[in-house]
């Protein structure tokens, strides 16, 4: 919960399986400041959370670029706390190489639900 207390996490009004409205709320919540803070400088560097910031900035836009990598800062930072350990960030290549990793697999296998098959490219030797 304790995404959920930053303000970081979704509201979800949900009333007989449906969902009404799922958006974060509006706080004044100074940790939730900083972890957006933090969330937007990450944006700017060569990391994971810098890749993630930067994939989530293209598909949803700037503002929900910045809740979604500060809530998963938040998660990270409350990880940290509760089992003492520290961060090793894996770098934004190794976080790239798995995207494109998640990406090729749900290709083949919507390729297979079509009943084709994903063939990759063999690059040209000229």
């Amino acid at each position: 919960h304790f995404a959920s207390w930053l303000t970081l996490a979704p509201h979800n009004a949900i009333t007989g399986g449906k969902v009404i409205h799922s958006k974060t709320q509006p706080s004044t919540n100074r940790a939730a400041q900083a972890f957006r803070m933090a969330a937007q400088s990450a944006g700017r560097s060569d990391s994971a959370l810098g890749a993630f910031y930067r994939r989530m900035r293209a598909k949803h836009g700037g503002p929900k670029a910045i809740t979604a990598t500060a809530h998963k800062i938040a998660r990270i930072f409350y990880h940290m706390l509760k089992y003492k350990q520290e961060f090793q960030d894996p770098g934004s290549a190794f976080y790239e190489q798995r995207y494109r990793e998640r990406v090729i697999k749900n290709l083949k296998r919507k390729a297979k639900a079509l009943g084709l098959e994903l063939v990759p490219l063999q690059p040209s030797v000229s």
